[in-house]
């Protein structure tokens, strides 16, 4: 009697993700249905995925996670870093290799899939994400679509349309999406094993932050350092910041190109400068400070985005392992006279930190708040308070404590 033998089962792809030039990469599909058009990078961190993704500086683009296993220790509600949750600011996009499987943390307070689809990011997996990592790294990032149909009918045509047409970040002002709408008071402080986050109610200094994408852990440690901070949008004028009376300014991360967000926030830094206030600034804040002091910006190849990334502090010698998200960075050789580079990256020498000669004014390129070394920046806080603390007459703090 004659034997028939099943067919190949093939599994229909629910997920697509289509790059500008027309590849078309299949997966399986989970978060939110629909699609996005973004920029792809990678990220190279072992941890922290829910902080990544919700980290605002993230928005417009689809964020590739070189690790393999995502989303096994599920999501919380304590691990976000976008100031107004419910604005779901952040990547819109994330691929993985590996199927997420069931939670297994004792913090784990749901499913990386259910919390996807909540934030409306729309995520893929099943592919090969060292491919993908290498043709970023090659070609650089991408402008694509990424696409879940849980039917698996796509307009592929469309598609490709859609992600060629993109103009990309490029000139594009990113921080006026993801800023805050009103002014507000931060008083959070940093979360302590087994106890939570806790709260400053005896404030000895007082900050405003400017808002361009801020995270969460940025404020928390100011206010863990005795600040009072009040949180501001980015389109809010030096006179009325100034009113506030602030004992120092902070300049935060944020999305897009800086030269774009910079037609409106150079000319108020600028004003700020004016003062002998203290400023800080992380990220996007850092590279608008140095366009406010005369240098430039430039589009990376691959940008940096990780947690394991070594940068050198020129002032103290010491080299750091930093937390890294950025696609634009200052360019060294524009920076003028009177301006201290004190900051490099070790893997490709970009500029990450500077100083304003004789001024309480400084910034850098990396994410001091993120902890991955675990805390080899969190120095750089104390630094800004102890600078507040001088103007005041006041005993400084130890940079390490």
């Amino acid at each position: 009697m004659a034997t028939t033998t099943a067919p190949w089962a093939t599994e229909k792809p629910t997920a697509l993700l289509v790059l500008a030039d027309g590849t078309v990469i299949e997966g399986r599909g989970l978060g939110a249905t629909g699609s996005a058009v973004a920029e792809v990078c990678f990220n190279t961190a072992l941890t922290g995925y829910e902080e990544i993704l919700t980290d605002p500086s993230y928005a417009g683009q689809i964020v590739t996670f070189t690790f393999p296993h995502i989303g096994n220790i599920g999501t919380n509600d304590e691990d976000i870093e976008d100031l107004h949750p419910a604005a779901r600011a952040g990547a819109v996009g994330a691929i993985f290799k590996a199927n997420v499987t069931d939670p297994s943390n004792y913090r784990a307070a749901g499913h990386l899939d259910q919390w996807l689809k909540r934030r409306g990011i729309v995520a893929l997996s099943g592919i090969d994400t060292r491919a993908l990592t290498v043709l970023i790294r090659e070609k650089g990032m991408p402008n694509a679509v990424i696409a879940h149909a849980p039917d698996g009918v796509f307009d592929i045509e469309d598609l490709k349309r859609q992600a060629a047409a993109w103009s990309g970040l490029i000139g594009l002002d990113l921080a006026k999406e993801v800023t805050s709408g009103q002014s507000s008071v931060w008083r959070e402080t940093p979360w302590i094993w087994n106890e939570g986050y806790g709260e400053q109610d005896a404030p000895s200094m007082h900050v405003v932050a400017i808002d361009y994408g801020v995270k969460r852990n940025i404020l928390r440690l100011l206010a863990g350092l005795g600040a009072k901070v009040t949180v501001v949008p980015a389109k809010t004028g030096a006179e009325e910041i100034l009113a506030m009376e602030p004992d120092g300014i902070f300049l935060s991360n944020g999305p897009g190109d800086p030269e774009a967000t910079g037609e409106y926030a150079v000319p108020v830094i600028q004003n700020l400068l004016k003062t002998d206030i203290p400023v800080f600034g992380i990220c996007l804040g850092h590279q608008m400070l140095a366009l406010a002091l005369g240098g430039r910006t430039e589009k990376m190849h691959q940008g940096h985005h990780g947690a394991n990334h070594p940068v050198k502090d020129h002032t103290t010698g010491k080299v750091e392992i930093v937390s890294m998200n950025h696609g634009f960075a200052v360019d060294a050789d524009s920076l003028p006279e009177g301006v201290e580079e004190t900051h490099v990256s070790l893997f490709d020498g970009s500029n990450c930190g500077i100083a304003l000669t004789g001024r309480p004014v400084f910034s850098v390129q990396h994410h001091p708040e993120a902890s991955p070394g675990p805390q080899d920046s969190h120095y750089l806080f104390r630094r800004f308070v102890n600078l507040i603390r001088e103007r005041r007459g006041e005993e400084a703090l130890a940079e390490r404590a």
